[in-house]
């Protein structure tokens, strides 16, 4: 499956200067007066690679058709061991980010937005409202994979501003990334979340045309005089005869 793929290969890339717990290996440099910066940020890594592994599968269609047990409780590990606490370590990361006030808000808000959907998803579902439940979930994976287009937006805002090194930005690299980091961090979450909300709306009336179509049903078919006159939906003259 190629998105699992993709998905392997950032967690390959990701993680291990989080898993080694050693604060120097960091690719975000911590804020001044926020000891825990890093312990919070590792968190939100480990957790959040949870969730991007366990989404791979449970969006995959073969696993949920062929293994619901196994789809289940996949789900569970999504929900309790990836994303409610990812999004609670990322809601404190984000506010303490040294990337800027825009980027705080944008990373506060996706954190938020993350947990709320997640937590709706499940509560649909232990209401066995499984419609309702995929839409909910669906949101919550676009939230999870963003994670994946902000690293690819993160690129393309960066070589935007490059040019701007000497001048707006007075020759500071941190200045740059911090403005490229603004913009980014907002297109690497409205993006994915805008295009599942575009699936889902065009899925459901794709279904509502289907369910039109097999509720008229076909049409039936024309028949000739000679047809009709032998199945008695055309009045005969003997017929009408007193």
């Amino acid at each position: 499956m190629p998105l699992m793929l993709v998905v392997l290969g950032f967690v390959a890339f990701s993680v291990p200067p989080y898993a080694s717990l050693d604060p120097a290996l960091s690719r975000v440099p911590p804020p001044e007066g926020f000891p825990l910066y890093y312990a919070f940020l590792a968190a939100h890594v480990m957790f959040s690679s949870v969730a991007l592994l366990t989404c791979g599968l449970q969006v995959w269609p073969w696993f949920r058709e062929r293994h619901p047990v196994a789809h289940r409780r996949v789900g569970r590990v999504y929900i309790f061991g990836g994303a409610i606490p990812g999004g609670l370590a990322g809601f404190v990361v984000g506010a303490a980010t040294p990337y800027g006030d825009g980027a705080r808000v944008s990373n506060m808000l996706l954190a938020t937005l993350w947990i709320l959907f997640t937590v709706t998803g499940f509560r649909m579902v232990r209401q066995h409202r499984y419609a309702d439940h995929r839409r909910w979930m669906v949101r919550s994976f676009a939230l999870t994979a963003s994670i994946i287009t902000n690293r690819l937006w993160g690129l393309v805002m960066f070589l935007i501003f490059l040019p701007e090194f000497e001048t707006t930005y007075g020759g500071d690299m941190q200045e740059v990334i911090k403005a490229s980091a603004g913009v980014t961090t907002w297109l690497g979450w409205t993006v994915p979340l805008l295009i599942a909300e575009w699936w889902l709306v065009e899925r459901g009336r794709a279904r509502r045309r289907a369910d039109a179509g097999r509720r008229s049903g076909p049409a039936d078919p024309p028949m000739d005089a000679a047809a009709a006159m032998t199945s008695g939906k055309v009045p005969t003259g003997d017929a009408q005869a007193p």
